[in-house]
Parts: structure tokens; sequence; C-alpha cells
């Protein structure tokens, strides 16, 4: 890395001084509430992690409707399979729409592509808070199906923005927070649900929860354009000046000679063009064109399976089954347990991710998933002896393992689902990679919400040895497979997976006192060379 950062140009018997980086940037230390514009830029932040709070919003939403007796008589009792279907099918419509989730963040833009899915969730919840007495199951199975199909869209774009428009030294938090932010989401329904359910009788006590749905989705929309494009986007689309402007802005404060800007905008753009020289295609096949896209491929498919099949599934959507197998079936008492899991799953996963930077996401990963596996096991056992016995001790034992299982969860679930994937990706197959995270999400998903209600009420307590297995070979996989990425940037973190094989303009030659014109000026007779 000292290498990097001084490097000298030297094209026949011309000697030119290079210093990459702007001196704080070198030193890890951005202070970007003294810089006025990034500070501006990171306050509006919390409403691009709207897109998450939706998800989690919808997540939780299944659970508190679920204790309302008046939703229970509308939609007559559905158990097992009907009540699995009601708990998938926004996952049908995700992956109803994700193959076409890249092509429109990589065509219409990251924000185009967040305001249509937004638009769509509308329109979904809409449907779903008004589905005919007489024969509801179809239009509120449609409604949540435009859920799912319009939070793909908007997850698959909304991720790429912050991202991308993020200063290098903050990413790794700003992306880890937007996923944590699927628990404020969670708490907001859960809550909304219970006092609907303590203020309310007949038909508005699940209707106003449901009708909620638009509001997020609704701020999102009217707050999405005071965000800048992707600068990564814009010089996609040949729109370098676009692009420079925005990165002089909010990375460089204003100051159009800032020697980190002028860097950021040479790598940037260098490297588009190297990705774009190297991939044989543009399209999914380049998605496993070389063994470093294949190793990101199984590590993005791996982190989706396991933010979603580590028994986080069961309470996520069913708590109101698993806790009547434990003897706690008063509706109350049962949405004030959803309503304190949910904050204080929140509360554990926002505090770590400001640790990605200091911990690295490969210990936070490995940490997540021994205490998961712990804790789940004490969970199983307990369960157990609850059924033999009626102990109310193990009863309670099992609601403390769930506590315990949900904060030990949030050392990386589920906010590095999302920033890991992004990270390790290339910008020329970014929004692709994230479709695939979201598909296999999605698909763990399904068989999360469809299955779980049949397994619960089968197998009971024995569902859960099912778990156990999938997190023991989770610990083993994170530990011998996954690859930390703490420290460099977007760029450079190419090299970690394709070798010198990388197509990264690294280490990019800046003066400390060169203009941008300069600088492309020294770039283009290097790469003439």
């Amino acid at each position: 890395m000292a290498d990097e950062k001084n490097r000298k140009y030297e094209p026949s018997t011309e000697r030119f001084e290079f210093v990459v980086g702007h001196p704080d940037f070198n030193e890890k230390v951005v202070s970007w509430y003294k810089q006025p514009m990034l500070r501006r830029l990171y306050f509006m932040m919390p409403f691009l992690f709207l897109g998450s709070t939706t998800l989690g919003y919808d997540g939780s939403l299944l659970n508190g409707l679920q204790t309302m007796p008046s939703w229970q008589d509308f939609f007559h009792h559905p158990t097992g399979a009907l009540l699995g279907l009601y708990g998938a099918i926004p996952g049908f419509g995700g992956l109803a729409v994700l193959p076409f989730t890249p092509y429109v963040a990589d065509y219409l833009g990251r924000r185009n592509g967040t305001a249509v899915g937004c638009l769509i969730i509308i329109m979904g919840a809409l449907l779903q808070s008004f589905p005919p007495s007489s024969h509801p199951k179809s239009m509120y199975l449609a409604g949540r199906f435009f859920i799912g199909f319009g939070s793909n869209i908007s997850n698959g774009t909304c991720p790429l923005l912050i991202t991308e428009i993020a200063h290098p030294r903050h990413r790794g938090k700003l992306t880890t927070l937007y996923n944590t932010l699927w628990y404020l989401g969670a708490i907001i329904a859960a809550w909304v649900s219970y006092g609907t359910l303590t203020s309310y009788v007949g038909d508005v006590e699940w209707r106003l929860p449901t009708g909620l749905q638009c509001l997020m989705p609704g701020i999102q929309l009217l707050t999405l354009y005071f965000f800048p494009e992707s600068p990564r986007y814009l010089i996609s689309r040949g729109k370098e000046a676009q692009a420079k402007e925005i990165l002089i802005k909010y990375h460089g404060n204003g100051n159009e000679h800032d020697p980190f800007v002028n860097w950021e905008f040479a790598e940037i753009r260098d490297t588009l063009r190297l990705e774009k020289e190297a991939a044989a295609e543009s399209g999914w096949m380049e998605m496993i064109r070389t063994p470093g896209n294949r190793k990101r491929c199984i590590l993005i498919i791996l982190t989706a399976i396991f933010s979603q099949c580590s028994g986080n599934g069961l309470v996520s959507y069913y708590l109101s089954s698993i806790l009547k197998t434990i003897g706690i079936t008063d509706p109350t008492k049962q949405a004030l347990i959803n309503g304190g899991l949910t904050i204080w799953s929140w509360l554990v996963s926002l505090c770590f991710a400001f640790t990605v930077d200091k911990i690295g996401r490969r210990v936070l990963f490995l940490g997540a998933g021994i205490g998961m596996l712990v804790s789940f096991t004490i969970w199983t056992a307990c369960s157990a002896v609850y059924e033999k016995s009626g102990s109310s001790g193990a009863g309670y034992t099992v609601l403390a393992m769930i506590f315990l299982f949900y904060g030990v969860a949030g050392l990386a679930w589920p906010g590095l689902t999302v920033s890991y994937t992004v990270e390790i990706l290339p910008y020329k197959i970014r929004a692709k990679g994230l479709t695939l995270c979201f598909f296999f999400t999605a698909l763990s998903g399904v068989f999360n919400q469809y299955v779980n209600p049949i397994g619960i009420e089968s197998l009971r307590w024995k569902f859960y040895f099912f778990y156990i297995a999938v997190l023991v070979v989770e610990c083993l996989v994170i530990f011998f497979y996954f690859v930390e990425t703490r420290g460099p940037t977007l760029e450079e973190i190419a090299q970690l997976f394709d070798g010198d094989d990388a197509a990264v303009a690294a280490a990019m030659p800046v003066s400390r006192n060169a203009s941008v014109a300069e600088v492309e000026e020294v770039l283009e007779r290097r790469a003439s060379m």
C-alpha cells in the first residue's frame, strides 16, 4: 500500500511526481460533519434507507395481523398451506421481476429505478387494504404479490445509489445501515398493529396498518430526486462532466482542485473503461466468465441463503405460531413480545453496523453464525422439554433464547447481506449481482414462509433440527471461504478476487496540485504507451 501512495510516471525522459489521494483519506479520517455538502447528503440518507424499512414493515406486518381476531375472521382463519401462501406470495412477486431488475438499474438509473419500485409498492398496498369481504383471498394475494414485485425493484436499485454516492471511507457503514433499517419497519408494523389491536374493533383494526404500507415508499418517492444520481452510472452512460460535478460537490466540498476527488474520478472512470474492455459481454454469462466472478457468485448465493435460512425466518413471519408451542396464546402478550423483539433486534444490528470497518465483515459473519448456533440449539432443547413436561421454566427459556438468537444475529444479519454483496462486485455486474442476491433471498424466503408453518404444525420442535444443521454448515463455510473486504475502495476490491487479472485502475497517479484536466492529460498519455 505504501508503494501505491507514491508513484512516478516516466515516459521517455519526462519525470512527473504523483501522490495519490486526499491527505485525510490516506489517514483514514474524513470528518463528514465538517464538510457542508457531505453533511447535507448524509442527513438526507434516511430517506433512502426507507427502501429497507418498507421491506421490514411488510415482513413484520403478517405477524401482527395474525394476532387480530378481525383479520382472522375476515380471512376465515387461515392455517398451514394457505397461511404459508399469504407469507410467501411477496417472494413470488419478487422472483417474477428479478430478471428485469438489473436492466432497470443500468438503463433507467438508480434513482428512476427506485421510483418505479415505490409506485408499484403503493399500488400493492392499496389492493391489499381493500379486498372484498365476499372473496378476499384473490385481491389480497394480488396486493401482496405487487408488494414483493415493487420491493425487489426498489431494493435492487436503492442500495446501489447509496453505495455509489457515499464517500469511500463511509461506504461500509452507510450500506450496512441500509439493511439494518429493515428492523425499523418491523418495529413500526409491530407497534402499529398493537395499537390498532387494543384501540379499534372491526375491519379498521387490520386495514389501517395494512394501508400504512403506502407511507414509507410515498415519502421516499417525494424526496428521491433531491439526491444526486450515481456518478458511476453517469460515467457508464457517457455523462462524465455531470459525474465529475457530483463528486466535486459532495466529496470535494465544491473544490474542483481537491486531490482526492481528482483521484477518485480518475479511478472510477478508468476502471469502468477497463471493465468494459475486459468483459466478453455485458449479459448474465459475464457473472461466471472468470474464476473471480464465479467465486463472487458463490459468496452472494451463500450470503443470501444464510440470511434467510438460519432459523430467523421462523420468528420473522410466524412468531405467533412459535409462541403457541410454548403456551403463550394471549394476542396482547404475543403483540408485546413481537414489538419488544423487533426493537431489541434493531438496536443490536444498528450498533454493530458502525463496527464493520473496525472489526471486519468476516469476523462479524462468523460471530453471528456461532452465536446463532448455540442459542438455537438451547432453544430446540428447551422446546422439547416444554412439550414433554409443560415446564414454564423451559417455556420462558425458549423466549429468552429467541431474544438472544436475534441479538447475536444482529452482528451480521441483515445489515451485511446487501453491503457485502455490492462491495465484492465490479460496476459492470453490480446490478446483476445484487439481483442474484435478491433472487436467492426471495427463493429462500418462499421456502421459509411456505414450509415453516407446515413444519411447525406437523413436527413442532423437531422441525428445528433442520436449522441447526444449516447453522453448522454456515459456520464452516464462513470460516473457510468468505473474503474480508474491509479497507479497499469499490474498485480496488476486485484485486482480492481477480488478483493480477483485476480490471482495476489501481492507485491512479494524481498530483496534490493537479487539476482534473491535468490528470486527464497524464492518464491519456499513459494509456497510449
